[in-house]
């Protein structure tokens, strides 16, 4: 899936020159956390967020540092900091550095770069214009569009046969034996796993087939190292 597909366009933005009070009430107004700065040409020059409005002199909140840190940082990291603080137009406290995607960067890399820069949005441009943007709400937009709806009921061969091809796929399964069984919907797993964690993989694989209704667990988990062998929990169904 490319960004382009999840992407919220037009975009709400501000300009450099907007006042920080007019960009608030347009963040919450529209329910959203964080605005796009562009140009008069449209190009993106920057972004400004809920964060950059936390160290205010209006609410009392503008960074304090004690008198050895401040003279440390010196006057430059000092004046800096009141600018931010007491500033009254975005290009005064917005974030210039921003990361940025195209239509056509794939979700996953977006993804990666959201979660390693831990950021909640990422403006997407092309052609040195801002086009869109893909948020955190965007994503969870496409969770629930691709999570599968309640599947009508199949039948128990077929669900055998589904699970049975994906724990055959499986990279995490390992040397671990798993055996499936089907009546009426619900599945009954067992065999033997090597790692605790397998149990709950093998439900939710188990989970994601259609038609499958519950999950009884019969595995049996046997440590590598010492052999040591931990029976199931009574077999009982889960979900």
């Amino acid at each position: 899936m490319r960004v382009e597909a999840v992407m919220t366009s037009p975009v709400v933005s501000v300009e450099r020159a907007t006042p920080i009070a007019d960009a608030a009430r347009l963040m919450l107004a529209n329910e959203i956390s964080g605005l796009p700065v562009v140009s008069s040409e449209g190009a993106l020059v920057g972004i400004v967020s809920e964060g950059d409005f936390l160290r205010r002199g209006e609410l009392g909140t503008e960074r304090k540092r004690p008198r050895w840190l401040e003279f440390l940082a010196g006057p430059g990291r000092l004046a800096e900091d009141y600018v931010r603080s007491h500033g009254r137009h975005v290009d005064e406290v917005m974030t210039e550095a921003v990361a940025t995607v195209t239509p056509d960067t794939p979700l996953e890399d977006a993804v990666e770069i959201m979660a390693k820069r831990r950021i909640k949005r990422l403006p997407v441009v092309a052609g040195g214009r801002l086009i869109g943007i893909v948020t955190r709400s965007d994503l969870l937009r496409a969770l629930t569009a691709a999570l599968p709806a309640d599947a009508a009921p199949t039948d128990d061969r077929r669900i055998r046969a589904a699970i049975e091809a994906q724990l055959d796929k499986a990279d995490w399964l390992g040397n671990g034996l798993i055996r499936v069984a089907v009546a009426d919907g619900t599945v009954t797993l067992d065999g033997a796993i090597f790692d605790e964690r397998q149990r709950q993989a093998a439900r939710v694989l188990a989970e994601n087939v259609p038609g499958v209704k519950s999950v009884v667990d019969q595995l049996v988990w046997i440590e590598p190292m010492s052999g040591f062998v931990v029976m199931p929990p009574e077999g009982r169904p889960i979900g």
